[in-house]
């Protein structure tokens, strides 16, 4: 695997605490609840959100409706 730059890291880092820090908030319940099961999809949340996050930082040559396709066309089983 071909070695980040910084720049994308910190763009990966930056997105991900965008995104992730209103999520957060707003499941903070689910993810003090007693549910295995609800704290398990929030946790999938944060995971994909970070998966996004990846998507997006690491595409900066491509125009929106192919960051779009991306993220779109990608089955849930490969991340």
């Amino acid at each position: 695997m071909a070695k980040e730059k910084p720049e994308t890291i910190e763009n990966r880092v930056y997105l991900f605490e965008s995104l992730a820090s209103s999520f957060v908030t707003a499941a903070a319940n689910k993810l003090a609840s007693g549910s295995d099961a609800e704290r398990a999809r929030v946790l999938q949340g944060l995971a994909d959100l970070a998966w996004v996050s990846c998507v997006v930082a690491d595409s900066a040559g491509q125009t929106p409706d192919e960051v779009r396709k991306t993220i779109l066309g990608t089955s849930r089983r490969t991340r």
